[in-house]
């Protein structure tokens, strides 16, 4: 990496406005921003020059490391083929799920496959296998009896950067209709009507047993070690004042505008999916993030399922939206998420942070993303 680099005729967003002009960066810091024409540099011919995007959440990995039903891809060759699609997409920091709290007689992963990756996620950062920045998020399945002792596995990792707090029981939060459940966990599945029975009967019974008391005690062992929380799928008042009576920072995919209206007012962070914007709605019938957006209450993005998402809502939203405007559309991908987790280093273009830089050109209506740099380093 060249220990000075200039990038000229771009089109810099900030967090408040558009400067056309060029950037200095000089070992991996941003050092200044110069409106009007320059010489010498790298031309961007007039593409956006955007902050590096922060993810906060997104299950993608899982994909690539189970890629059809109960096939198990080896953990570092999946590890970087999703890291490669997260950088290519923009992507400069990234909060992994892992999930805890399971059936192990079930489906889904075992006990201590998602610690296992967070080996191998920190043994490919240690040996520079990666171009994005790796955090772990937890997705805490409150309701499940194993939640807590699979989380001990985690209780002092450094990776670890947010918990969520998960129950998806039915009747309540994101799937407040049957006819939701039944298309999740019956359809998909391919259950008959009496195993779909018991199947429910027990998920009510262990979020009946569990989920309060798992909720408190992962908020306090997070509030020791100041690891933020996030809450998911909120849908009631009872819900919002549950989640800030236990320091919640972050509303994950709040299914209602009542939830996220209450939690953004309370000085939580209001997280959607960035494919809700792509698509137009939410694919479980549940608010759309636009709404949210138009009615002043939408602060973060996720790709949840869909890396490049984080970089074509963005856009979306600020050509939809009168009142939106492109800066503060981009800061829901950038600054926002990132100030949420505690990273006040990166996020904004500004003198003293890290170089982390996305080339985007826009011709239509899906962004073309023309260049990566993290601290200063070409990724993509």
């Amino acid at each position: 990496m060249p220990q000075e680099q200039v990038y000229t005729n771009a089109r810099i967003v900030l967090e408040d406005q558009i400067v056309e002009g060029s950037l200095l960066v000089r070992e991996g810091r941003i050092v200044e921003i110069q409106p009007g024409p320059a010489t010498g540099g790298e031309d961007l011919g007039g593409d956006y020059l955007i902050p590096g995007l922060v993810e906060l959440h997104t299950d993608h990995l899982e994909s690539h490391y189970s890629p059809r039903p109960g096939l198990r891809w080896g953990k570092m060759a999946a590890i970087q083929a999703y890291d490669t699609q997260i950088a290519g997409s923009g992507i400069t920091t990234v909060f992994d799920c892992l999930r805890l709290g399971s059936d192990d007689d079930g489906d889904g992963f075992k006990t201590g496959e998602m610690r296992a990756m967070a080996d191998a996620l920190a043994e490919a950062t240690g040996e520079n296998r990666l171009r994005a920045e790796h955090r772990i998020h937890l997705r805490c399945e409150v309701s499940m009896d194993n939640v807590l002792d699979q989380f001990d596995a985690f209780r002092d990792d450094p990776q670890v950067g947010l918990i969520s707090l998960m129950d998806h029981a039915p009747g309540q939060r994101q799937f407040q209709t049957m006819d939701q459940y039944i298309f999740y966990y019956k359809t998909k599945r391919g259950l008959s009507d009496e195993a779909f029975a018991v199947f429910v009967e027990r998920q009510l019974d262990l979020s009946a047993r569990n989920s309060a008391r798992h909720r408190a005690t992962l908020s306090a062992l997070c509030a020791e070690r100041g690891i933020p929380v996030a809450s998911h799928d909120d849908a009631t008042t009872a819900h919002v004042e549950e989640s800030i009576a236990l320091g919640v920072r972050l509303a994950e995919f709040p299914t209602s505008l009542e939830a996220a209206t209450l939690s953004h007012e309370a000085g939580l962070s209001v997280l959607m999916g960035a494919p809700n914007v792509v698509r137009g709605g939410s694919h479980s019938g549940n608010i759309a993030a636009a709404d949210l957006a138009r009615h002043g209450v939408l602060d973060v993005l996720s790709s949840d399922y869909v890396p490049f998402s984080l970089i074509h809502a963005p856009f979306l939203l600020a050509d939809e939206i009168d009142t939106l405007s492109l800066p503060a559309a981009i800061a829901m991908v950038t600054s926002t998420p990132a100030k949420t987790v505690g990273l006040d280093d990166r996020g904004r273009i500004a003198p003293g942070l890290k170089a982390d830089l996305v080339r985007v050109e826009r011709r239509s209506d899906v962004p073309i993303v023309r260049g990566v740099w993290r601290d200063g380093r070409r990724v993509a």
